[in-house]
């Protein structure tokens, strides 16, 4: 397995040839070897769990850092309800509120969304199993006892996709419905029942499809470049990747110093794994500066003809 995130994008090569090492564990390193520029960056994996990954990246720009934080969010696709067909609804909810709640659930997408076609990019009519997977839903309580409507109440076609609190239903860590995400509340004689398909996209078209929580990074922990101003020292709390002693509230100033180190943290929404947001935001990154270097190239190309 290659891993580069920030090769060279003439070459269908990598430069990186060797010194690319797996630790399996909570540390990964990544060394990549001699570039050919004057940037040399590392990625260096600190912690990995099922829903977050932090990672230190060296050597490289805030404009680099900040462009993989942007494409993770909004680039990297996913599976999310996109059509809805609401077919008795008697809840006190009424159907655009409904569909604006089932449509932000999400979904499993690991082993399907890389197969699944846009839907926009199909040949089909309508859906079909190449650009779509159809859920359905039906619930009537018919007891004096409020009836919860959950995730856990929805019928996939695909069992690789299901809501992100369904996805640990049948292993041996246990299940339980507080971990279920609540749709509506249902007395006695009310009923919902509805179809829907669930399709491929990515956060820039709507936010149901970004699979992240939240991503941030930090390159000065201490504040040594006094881009931060602290109304009182002593009470600001201080990073956890801080190198200060107890006593200390602030680094000394560092007037020329510039970002080179960034500590970056990504937490999944639980429809991708964190890892898996992170190879798939690089790659869309490094195809996107592609495709651009690309069409400057035949831009160059043309004005020297035009000469």
């Amino acid at each position: 397995m290659y891993l580069d995130p920030f090769a060279g994008l003439v070459h269908q090569k990598p430069y990186c040839t060797e010194s690319v090492r797996f630790d399996f564990g909570f540390l990964v390193v990544f060394d990549v070897k001699k570039m050919p520029y004057a940037n040399q960056p590392t990625v260096t994996i600190t912690e990995m769990t099922e829903d977050i990954i932090k990672m230190v990246l060296e050597e490289t720009d805030l404009s680099v850092t900040n462009a993989i934080r942007r494409t993770m969010i909004s680039e990297v696709p996913t599976i999310a309800i996109d059509w809805i067909q609401i077919l008795a609804n008697s809840t006190v909810l009424f159907d655009e509120f409904l569909s604006q709640r089932i449509g932000l659930i999400p979904f499993t997408s690991d082993e399907v969304v890389d197969r699944m076609v846009n839907n926009r990019d199909c040949t089909c009519d309508d859906f079909c199993q190449d650009c779509a997977v159809e859920l359905q839903l039906e619930v009537k309580c018919t007891d004096d006892v409020t009836r919860h409507v959950t995730t856990a109440d929805l019928i996939s076609s695909n069992p690789k996709v299901v809501a992100v609190t369904s996805r640990h239903k049948n292993s041996e860590e246990g299940y339980g419905e507080e971990d279920d995400i609540l749709i509506v509340k249902l007395a006695k004689g009310q009923e919902l029942k509805f179809r829907a398909f669930a399709r491929k996209g990515i956060g820039k078209e709507h936010a149901k499809w970004n699979p992240t929580c939240g991503v941030a990074f930090e390159y000065d922990p201490d504040n040594a470049f006094r881009h931060t101003l602290y109304p009182i020292k002593e009470e600001w709390p201080k990073s956890e990747y801080s190198e200060l002693r107890e006593d200390q509230y602030e680094a000394p100033f560092d007037p020329s110093g510039k970002p080179r180190k960034f500590f970056m943290t990504t937490e999944s929404s639980g429809a991708l794994k964190p890892e898996n947001i992170v190879l798939t935001g690089l790659s869309v990154l490094k195809n996107k500066l592609s495709n651009l270097q690309t069409q400057l190239s035949h831009e160059i190309q043309a004005d020297v003809l035009t000469i």
